[in-house]
């Protein structure tokens, strides 16, 4: 039996996972519910680094400028020694160049970035809902039946997919079953956000490194707060009140002038390094934290969350319009590998981080991540320099026709594919397909490389082409003569060619196709609101051109009589009187046909 979906996603979880994944399907008019179990959102800096790659997606999900201006660059670490501080660069500080615009690590606290992100949400007109737990769920070959504890009780919702983004402690992965192999990394810790006296906001504080008693102070811009962080002994029962905390402080560094005033937040944790046996079961899926747990050094953790979402919505998005089921199984195959690789980074910094090492360089920024070896990846055996297919897209300043500078990171925001042409012929251009922006760069384009920065970045020759997927990574490098594979490509991916409509004539013909037949219908609610929205604008087209016409003979109508006519014309010019009215009559109908009406899901009535 098949149930009709109340929605087409639930997403279990609030954090940045769960709000980036929203986000994306909410710009691409997918139908989802937004739950978390906790009665308010997050209150804790915890994941508290952004890098250079999750800058570029927030860039595209349209929150960047936000999320800047809510934190700030690393501050230096301040080494408080015997023989006085010592300040060190915490991170390389580089300056932005064409192909990446993004260089320099952020600090933003985790609620204030969780803030920015649900900001965002509320503008594409959605909102989380929280004190909804996720208590149960089922699910068969064409859905998900959920069964949630809210405040007016438990509520049933059936929906085409679920997605657990409920943490390292996920609900949705222990109710799948999967595996959540890996180790205790033998440090337990304190973090807590605190309002204190006593230290001064333009340096990361650390006291006590070459001993087990060592502290630091964090500032977290954005804030008056800072954020405390020490390892403990595994059997330490620690007071994490704010007279508790200010003892603990003075226990560790002699220091009786800083005071801690209040705790906002405050954790004790064990470190670990885990990852998911599998991201997928059927119709459920896991991303972020639920699917792998980092230690905190090197501030990997909330970024591969968010760059998982920004991978699987796209992909969500493309299945339920009627893309290949197996466009989703490239999740796992493309993340898995990546968290595997950044838990190893994870853990190597923190073993560095034990020797007083703590240095970050590139390895931190994600921006060398890519999908080399993904399916989605179309190799080109003869390419051996540029952009290779799984590489990230770089950006580059270039100009429009019109004379105006942009960027490609401009051309690829939106939940879009993008094509561009380098250099080509004058001969045809790829047929236009839905989802699919086509650019041409070079003499008669749209687009000029103006400083050569696209050709540095991509290293192109004349008569290529290079296909960027939605989330920014090339898809594939061809040569105009190859363009047909390109075209088996995006057939594979859902991104279909668009219909070319063949003119009206007022007339009948033998030759006139038949109306189409139930089984032709639009085969997705989203797929049926495109079809029904481009009807109704060739309908308003028609009724113009009515209108016009109505007109016209109408003027025509008075000329003749004015000037006297024969019973020929007469009798012309009544006829066409008539077939106007009769036009007008059946465009009416039209406009209030029973058959074509909706409801606002998007689905026929019955």
């Amino acid at each position: 039996m098949t149930h009709t979906p109340d929605t087409d996603v639930i997403i279990c979880g609030t954090g940045a996972a769960g709000l980036a994944l929203a986000i994306d399907l909410a710009r691409r008019n997918v139908g989802f519910l937004l739950i978390d179990k906790a009665a308010h959102p997050f209150i804790g800096s915890r994941g508290k680094g952004i890098q250079p790659r999750s800058q570029e997606v927030f860039e595209d999900l349209g929150v960047i400028d936000r999320i800047v201006a809510s934190g700030g660059e690393y501050p230096v670490q301040r080494f408080h020694t015997a023989e006085g501080p010592v300040d060190k660069a915490v991170v390389e500080m580089a300056d932005p160049t064409p192909d990446e615009p993004y260089q320099i690590p952020l600090l933003v606290p985790q609620f204030l970035t969780e803030r920015r992100l649900r900001e965002r949400l509320t503008e594409l007109g959605h909102a989380p809902h929280y004190s909804h737990e996720l208590v149960g769920f089922d699910q068969d070959a064409d859905g998900v039946t959920a069964r949630i504890a809210t405040p007016d009780g438990e509520r049933t919702v059936r929906a085409s997919y679920l997605i657990g983004a409920d943490g390292g402690s996920s609900f949705v992965r222990k109710a799948l079953g999967i595996g959540f192999p890996g180790k205790t990394l033998g440090v337990r810790a304190i973090v807590a956000d605190v309002l204190v006296d006593g230290v001064s906001s333009d340096a990361w504080h650390r006291w006590g490194e070459d001993t087990a008693a060592q502290v630091s102070m964090c500032p977290l811009y954005g804030t008056d707060l800072f954020q405390l962080q020490a390892p403990i002994a595994f059997d330490a029962d620690i007071d994490l009140s704010a007279e508790g905390l200010t003892s603990f402080f003075r226990e560790r560094t002699g220091r009786n002038d800083v005071v801690i005033r209040s705790v906002s937040w405050a954790s004790a944790f064990e470190m670990n390094a885990r990852l998911a046996d599998t991201y997928r079961r059927e119709r459920v899926f896991l991303t972020g934290d639920a699917a792998h747990c980092h230690p905190p050094t090197g501030g990997q953790g909330l970024n591969t969350s968010v760059q998982d979402a920004y991978n699987l919505g796209w992909k969500l998005a493309a299945v339920l319009d009627g893309a290949p089921e197996a466009l989703l199984s490239t999740y796992e195959k493309e993340r898995r590998p990546i968290a595997e690789a950044v838990l190893g980074l994870s853990e190597r910094l923190l073993e560095a981080a034990k020797n007083r090492d703590t240095h970050r360089g590139r390895e931190v920024s994600q921006l060398d991540l890519g999908y080399l070896d993904s399916p989605l990846s179309m190799a080109s055996p003869d390419r051996d320099h540029g952009v290779l297919a799984g590489d990230r897209a770089p950006d580059a300043p270039v100009t429009g026709a019109g004379g105006l500078p942009t960027r490609l990171f401009t051309l690829f925001q939106g939940p879009h594919w993008t094509l561009l042409g380098y250099d080509v012929d004058e001969a045809p251009a790829p047929a236009p397909r839905t989802g699919l922006h086509i650019h041409v760069i070079g003499g008669g384009g749209d687009i000029l490389d103006t400083g050569g920065h696209v050709h540095s970045a991509y290293g192109l020759s004349s008569e290529q082409w290079v296909l960027v997927r939605p989330d920014g990574y090339v898809a594939a490098v061809v040569g105009t003569a190859d363009l047909g594979s390109l075209a088996t490509y995006l057939d594979a991916v859902g991104i279909r060619p668009v219909a070319v409509e063949q003119p009206h004539h007022m007339e009948t013909s033998a030759d006139m196709p038949a109306p189409p037949s139930p089984s032709a219908a639009p085969r997705t609610r989203r797929e049926h609101r495109r079809v029904r929205s481009a009807a109704e604008q060739r309908l308003a087209t028609a009724q113009r051109e009515l209108h016009q016409l109505s007109r016209q003979v109408q003027r025509d109508l008075r000329s003749v009589r004015r000037q006297g006519e024969t019973t020929a014309i007469v009798t012309r010019s009544n006829f066409a009187e008539l077939a106007v009215q009769s036009i007008t009559r059946l465009a009416a109908n039209l406009r209030t046909d029973p058959n074509d009406r909706t409801d606002p899901s998007g689905r026929r009535d019955q």
